[in-house]
């Protein structure tokens, strides 16, 4: 079928210039996916339900929704449901995070879409999955982490797990994976001319990324204990550790040459127990901590400095702007006064750029829908089906 054309709100200018995404605003992980697109240069439309969705403090700090415009609908509704259909008849993707079941009872679900779009990519955000015994029930990140195997062997604690707050599942096995999918199946669409659904479960992509301890599990290279392997703090030269002043290096030399490095520079050069042997790891690992001990976080910091020795401080997020290296390469960004990430990653020729700050819920409805060539927008405000502030 012929798309209906569309105009274009502050697109970005990365390489998904071009690609249209409908996003029926969610939670987490799915305004995450929705950033990253947009970061990217996709030419995203947020809806969402008059008054907004969840968010975390202040909405013009919620930097998930930056990039995008905001329209508010009531997707109760029959004329705000039959305006999304037609902004999908114009899009390339859409995304939803709600229940399994929920889309298609609103009439928004994939037979309805693709039933206007053929083309459409259908990418759906859950935490357990379309399917499954668990499918339909409530959970947060620690839930998918926990039961899909990944948190279980996370900290250095041996009693309890240690959880690194919802990075792991909402952003690292959630948005990420559901992004992989959806620019996975826009590539075959372009081939094919089909689209289909693509099911990111947190649980899914939270076991993917564990492919590596899988491995080593399978192959005796790793105990299913906590801080007792290679990475998780069993061995002294691949941990954490406090300076004078109560803050902290991260330190890990794991190759021979490195690892000498890390020793010259602490001034214990022919002073330390042989790191390879097990049964002098807890003198290793004090004589370690005795040594960084003795000198504050920047001091460490200026001695290991552009060296080999797998040593930096570890930063809070406001100090970590203000790195050279991460200041050289603009990793942090302020923004209408928000400190806030750079789009990544970057590209030698069409590099993406921030454009628009969070939207306020139905702050760009009619602006929005009329660029997006939707028509009897006044219609629409005046009854309510979708809302302007």
């Amino acid at each position: 079928m012929t798309q209906p054309q569309t105009q274009t709100l502050d697109q970005g200018t990365g390489p998904l210039r071009g690609v249209r995404v409908v996003e029926i605003a969610g939670i987490g992980p799915g305004p995450h996916a929705a950033m990253l697109l947009a970061d990217l240069g996709a030419d995203v439309i947020r809806v969402e339900r008059p008054g907004g969705a969840m968010s975390v403090g202040a909405r013009e700090t919620d930097l998930l929704t930056r990039g995008r415009p905001s329209v508010a609908m009531n997707l109760k509704d029959p004329d705000a449901v039959a305006t999304v259909l037609g902004l999908v008849e114009r899009a390339d993707v859409l995304i939803e995070g709600m229940r399994p079941g929920a889309a298609e009872r609103l009439g928004l679900g994939p037979a309805e879409c693709h039933g206007r779009n053929p083309r459409l990519v259908y990418g759906r955000m859950t935490g357990w999955g379309q399917g499954g015994p668990l499918a339909t029930t409530a959970g947060h990140d620690m839930n998918y982490i926990g039961l899909s195997g990944t948190l279980h062997g996370l900290g250095q604690t041996a009693s309890r797990p240690q959880f690194p707050s919802n990075l792991l599942g909402d952003f690292g096995g959630g948005s990420t994976y559901l992004v992989i999918g959806i620019l996975a199946a826009l590539l075959e669409a372009r081939a094919s001319g089909e689209g289909q659904v693509v099911d990111a479960a947190i649980v899914d992509g939270a076991a993917h990324l564990n492919a590596m301890l899988a491995g080593m599990i399978a192959g005796g290279g790793w105990r299913e204990e906590r801080g007792v392997n290679l990475l998780d703090g069993g061995m002294p030269f691949y941990d954490v550790y406090e300076t004078a002043d109560g803050r902290h290096m991260a330190v890990g030399p794991l190759e021979p040459k490195f690892y000498d490095a890390l020793v010259d520079g602490l001034g214990l050069a022919g002073t330390l127990p042989d790191r390879y042997d097990l049964a002098r790891h807890d003198e290793l690992r004090d004589a370690l901590a005795a040594r960084f001990r003795a000198r504050t976080q920047a001091e460490w910091s200026e001695v290991f400095d552009g060296t080999d020795a797998c040593c930096t401080p570890v930063l809070p997020l406001t100090e970590a702007a203000e790195h050279p290296h991460l200041k050289a390469r603009s990793t942090y960004v302020t923004r209408d006064g928000v400190l806030q990430p750079s789009p990544a990653p970057r590209f030698s020729r069409t590099a993406a750029t921030l454009t628009t700050g969070p939207s306020v819920p139905g702050g760009d409805s009619r602006a929005a829908l009329e660029a997006w060539g939707i028509d009897g927008v006044d219609a629409l405000l005046e009854s309510g089906a979708v809302v302007q502030v």
